[in-house]
């Protein structure tokens, strides 16, 4: 997505005046069924709202969801993804769904029941969070998220744990563990768009960055999932030329590299959206990472991935999920048959003998394609 500006849509048609007003489509739904849409409508929309206190909102009908990071705890697969533009659900806070078979979704609840007052105290109201990625280590779920404004990087990443996923575990909660990092208006890079990595020896790391200059890297303390005390140096990975479309990136290591993973072009514009997957990689996590033609990432570089194909326009803002059952690969896109309408998509992410990824086919077919 244009991460930089990270408004969501609150419409559902390119159509729209607020679809074009706002770039950041996403709206909550509570059953989700990757295979059937219902379209938006005003009075449920006003039942989310006076229901936003609580932590799942009953709402039969599927709508939108941007930014998908996904893992899996025992037999359950869950998703968390950018909050509610309108801030209906619980004031536009991170939403989590979970499914059991990757094509059906359920809304469960938000991380929190709203926006935590000390992110407003330093941006102003917004109307939601954005951008979640959700990983485990020291015992503890980590979920790094983003918060920011239309056109900005006034921007901070902030950090949630909990030592289990499972919202019926009596041991369930969303500890709010405050600002990682942030950006403001005399920097050059905007702190949206975090992802994990983990390195080296159990070395963490964090990735981040939306337009501005790019894709950058900087360490964590493995104890407290923050940057270290003293200053932090941010590794420049990828970045393209001026107004340097890259964001959503995503790190995972795989057999003697680290690839880099990165959403480039515009997106949140339905079928007008340019969005498509790059990638390279590199033997150091530092970098630098380069294409098969061995060309940098820091310089334009970036292999195809993903493009628009079979009405799926502008794929990206994905993460990968390595484990049991082989490595997948999760993002959004928009629906070419159904006005460019928002959706999930998870495939089977391979790798070929020379050592670079390609995607399998989609799970789910396009809701909107004919049949």
């Amino acid at each position: 997505m244009v991460r930089r500006a990270r408004s969501l849509l609150g419409a559902l048609h390119e159509g729209d005046p607020l679809w074009r007003s706002r770039r950041r489509a996403v709206l909550a739904g509570l059953i989700v069924p990757v295979i059937a849409l219902v379209p938006f409508n005003a009075t449920l929309a006003r039942t989310v709202l006076a229901a936003r206190d609580r932590a799942t909102v009953p709402l039969p009908s599927y709508q939108f969801i941007h930014d998908p990071s996904m893992t899996r705890q025992g037999n359950t697969w869950y998703v968390y993804s950018t909050g509610d533009p309108n801030g209906a659900v619980n004031g536009g806070d991170i939403q989590i769904r979970t499914s059991t078979n990757l094509r059906t979704w359920k809304l469960v609840g938000t991380v929190f029941s709203s926006i935590p007052a000390w992110i407003t105290n330093r941006l102003g109201p917004i109307p939601n969070l954005w951008a979640p990625d959700i990983s485990y280590f020291g015992g503890l779920y980590h979920l790094y998220y983003a918060a920011s404004s239309f056109g900005s990087n006034h921007s901070l990443i902030g950090l949630a744990t909990s030592p289990t996923l499972d919202p019926h575990a009596k041991n369930y909660h969303w500890t709010d563990r405050g600002e990682v990092y942030s950006s403001n208006s005399s920097d050059n890079y905007n702190a949206i768009d975090p992802a994990l990595i983990s390195g080296a020896s159990g070395s963490k790391w964090l990735l981040f960055g939306s337009f501005w200059s790019g894709i950058k890297l900087l360490a964590l303390d493995p104890a407290t999932g923050k940057p270290p005390s003293q200053a932090v140096h941010l590794y420049s990975l990828a970045s393209t030329a001026a107004p340097d479309p890259e964001e959503g990136a995503y790190l995972v290591h795989h057999a003697s590299y680290y690839y880099l993973f990165v959403s480039k072009g515009t997106c949140c514009s339905g079928v007008g959206s340019t969005y498509e997957v790059i990638v390279g990689r590199s033997r150091q996590i530092t970098g630098p990472y380069v294409d098969p033609r061995g060309k940098l990432l820091s310089l334009g570089g970036g292999m195809e991935l993903l493009g628009s194909s079979q009405g799926m326009i502008g794929p990206g803002s994905g993460s990968v999920y390595t484990g049991p059952g082989g490595d997948l690969f999760d993002y959004h896109y928009y629906d070419a048959w159904n006005h460019g309408d928002p959706w999930l998509q998870v495939r089977r992410l391979l790798w070929t003998p020379s050592g670079w990824p390609v995607t399998g086919p989609p799970l789910v077919p396009v809701p909107g394609a004919p049949r």
